[in-house]
């Protein structure tokens, strides 16, 4: 009965359509379906959804989870983790609000805070592939000591960027309240700096030979070893990519609220980032993950938030209900990955 039902099936199989089997097939597929669904009960239980003022608010709010989401997806398909973002978010901020103070250009200004984020990330990928540490033990320890540092170098003090600092001009507060605050024809600059990143990520991921070796690693690095990838190059520049990206973020929040604190900012933002992109696909295994299932995903967390606030629910559901996607999802990604691989 089986042998004569197989061909029937193939059968079916061959008459659809190659588009429809691919689109059925795809990792993220089923990321698409659920935010789809998400969609059109916030449309039905809320008139206020689909209103362009609110679309554009959760493109702004989830922009920053975003880019920092695409370097965790270089991380996550590398087989590595990175836990200290929200300090390194934290960190970065707050080194370019002071050297704005100091009087430095703003280029210089955001360099600073660039470059401080890319030691980081090097720092992290060095202990955790010469030094022989796992990723999540390292920047377990680095959130601390991150964190340490920027209360250090503040003294626990707010860090604020506005009219009244000493010694930075208005039409300097300006340009560079408008990283974060200004818009594009009508569309937030955050917005448009995670599009950019996100476009870089995917071409990058999926387009060039280090995106091969992040997937080659990911999937067996002892394969990968054999086929002539330098494993821990690849895994460190990861590492620099996400810290590179979490600076940027950390700078753009700045810009968008002009005052920061070392003992709060970014607290827990490391937690949405590793859900949004788990949710998005990313394998905490390695060696699977997309940057369009990382959009998906960050856009599934970002509505949720907003659903919620829509529907006068109350915010401390937020962190629950938060905790329950990022359970489900590793759940669902654990019983997938058991299912192709028997």
């Amino acid at each position: 009965m089986s042998d004569k039902a197989s061909p029937t099936a193939a059968g079916k199989n061959e008459s659809m359509p190659s588009g429809l089997r691919r689109f059925l097939s795809a990792r993220e597929t089923g990321v698409f379906i659920a935010l789809v669904l998400m969609c059109l009960f916030l449309t039905l239980a809320t008139p206020y959804f689909l209103g362009v003022q609110n679309l554009l608010n959760i493109g702004r709010q989830v922009s920053l989870t975003g880019i920092m989401a695409v370097g965790m997806t270089f991380v996550l398909i590398s087989a590595e983790v990175d836990l200290s973002i929200g300090s390194i978010y934290a960190l970065c901020g707050l080194v370019s609000g002071m050297v704005m103070l100091t009087g430095w250009g703003l280029v210089p200004s955001i360099l600073a805070g660039l470059i401080v984020g890319c030691v980081i990330g090097l720092t992290n990928g060095f202990l955790s592939t010469y030094g022989r540490l796992p990723s999540f033990i390292v920047t377990l320890g680095m959130l601390s000591v991150v964190r340490g540092i920027a209360l250090l170098i503040t003294g626990g003090q707010p860090v604020t960027i506005n009219e009244q600092s000493p010694g930075i001009s208005a039409q300097f507060i300006q340009q560079f309240y408008f990283l974060g605050q200004g818009r594009v024809l009508g569309i937030p600059m955050q917005l448009i700096f995670f599009i950019v990143v996100a476009v870089i990520g995917w071409l990058v991921l999926s387009g060039t030979t280090y995106g091969f070796r992040v997937y080659a690693v990911g999937g067996s690095a002892k394969a990968a070893r054999v086929s002539g990838i330098h494993v821990f190059q690849t895994k460190i520049w990861a590492f620099i990519i996400m810290g590179f990206l979490a600076a940027l973020s950390g700078i753009l929040s700045l810009a968008f609220l002009p005052s920061a604190q070392a003992g709060r900012t970014g607290l827990g933002l490391e937690l949405d980032v590793i859900a949004a992109t788990i949710v998005g696909g990313s394998s905490l295994s390695g060696g699977e993950g997309t940057i369009l299932g990382t959009i998906l995903g960050v856009l599934i967390i970002g509505i949720l938030r907003n659903g919620l606030v829509l529907m006068h629910i109350s915010p401390f559901w937020q962190t629950t209900l938060i905790g329950l996607v990022i359970i489900l999802a590793v759940g669902v990604d654990k019983w997938t990955r058991g299912r192709r691989t028997t």
